[in-house]
């Protein structure tokens, strides 16, 4: 009896390397689903059961005689004429077109002041900056609601007592500017925080390359960090065209201030939930939702195939 006969006796299996080996990919692969499983019954209770009852509720109509009635795709050629959405959707397009370069180049621009090393107190003013995104859309609006008030805010006490026209930040011609100064206050440090974190990944050695090379920090800004944050350029404007069409905390609470202004109507999700919790038309709410979510698709698709474009050409 050899040595290996002995010590692994008659009837008693040899596990080898393969065996334990076997078994714990077998573990893990079966591991796998039970750690993916609680997100997708949240996705599936969460986001996908509501998307589809939205869907069903679209379809129908509350009529006085008859109740409920199925009608197809009526609601949507109803909302695809729908004047008050038309204008909404329009409003939100202006803001985008206004708000987000402003947020995104100011957000460029501190990322690239703080990655620079040349700040002193780097730590306090990326805290600084991020420190509104902190603070909640609701008490964001609220509080730009007072500085921009015509009767108590600081601004109007100041220019009164420099003897200066009180400017009216909640007029028909101040709103949408007004809206954009809220959002870009909450945002800048959002995105900057995005952009920062993207900067800090740059390998070191691309540096140190363009150094001996004789590059500036302006050269090597625009010939490696730009370059470098693309991706999450894309990614950061991809999150602007979701948020600026569904915007809605601040208009709906600037509402109270200015109901002259901002009507039930003046952004197309504030005109869903107009529709649904003021209206009780929850049918037609649905629908104005369902194509709120097919314009956010197109516009974010427009902006994916833009880029690709320009990066392949």
């Amino acid at each position: 009896m050899t040595a290996t006969t002995a010590a692994y006796p008659k009837g008693r299996r040899r596990d080898g390397p393969a065996g334990p080996r076997r078994g714990g990919r077998r573990h893990r692969r079966s591991a796998g689903p039970l750690f993916v499983a609680p997100f997708m019954v949240l996705f599936l209770l969460l986001f996908l059961a509501p998307l589809g009852y939205a869907a069903y509720l679209s379809l129908y109509q509350e009529r006085l005689i008859g109740g409920t009635v199925f009608v197809g795709l009526d609601n949507y050629v109803q909302a695809l004429g729908d004047p008050q959405l038309i204008r909404g959707v329009g409003r939100v397009a202006l803001f985008f077109v206004i708000q987000v370069p402003v947020m995104l180049l100011l957000a460029l621009l501190f990322a690239l002041a703080l990655d620079s090393g040349l700040l002193r107190l780097a730590r306090v003013i990326r805290l600084g900056i991020f420190i509104p995104y902190a603070v909640p859309s609701v008490v964001a609006a609220l509080m730009w609601g007072y500085l921009y008030g015509p009767d108590f805010g600081p601004f109007a006490q100041l220019s009164r007592t420099l003897d200066l026209p009180v400017p009216n930040f909640l007029s028909d011609g101040w709103m949408l500017g007004s809206l954009a100064n809220i959002v870009t206050w909450e945002f800048v440090g959002y995105n900057m925080i995005i952009m920062y974190a993207a900067l800090r990944t740059i390998p070191q050695e691309l540096y140190e390359a363009a150094a001996m090379d004789g590059a500036g920090a302006w050269r090597v800004a625009r010939s490696i960090k730009l370059p470098a944050l693309r991706p999450t350029l894309l990614l950061t404007l991809l999150f602007s065209v979701i948020g600026s069409f569904q915007l809605f905390n601040e208009p709906k609470l600037l509402m109270s201030i200015a109901p002259d202004v901002i009507s039930s109507s003046y952004t197309a999700n504030l005109y869903a939930y107009s529709l649904a919790f003021t209206g009780q038309q929850v049918n037609y709410a649905a629908t104005v939702s369902f194509l709120l979510g097919l314009v956010i698709v197109i516009a974010s698709y427009a902006v994916l195939l833009t880029a690709n474009r320009r990066r392949t050409s």
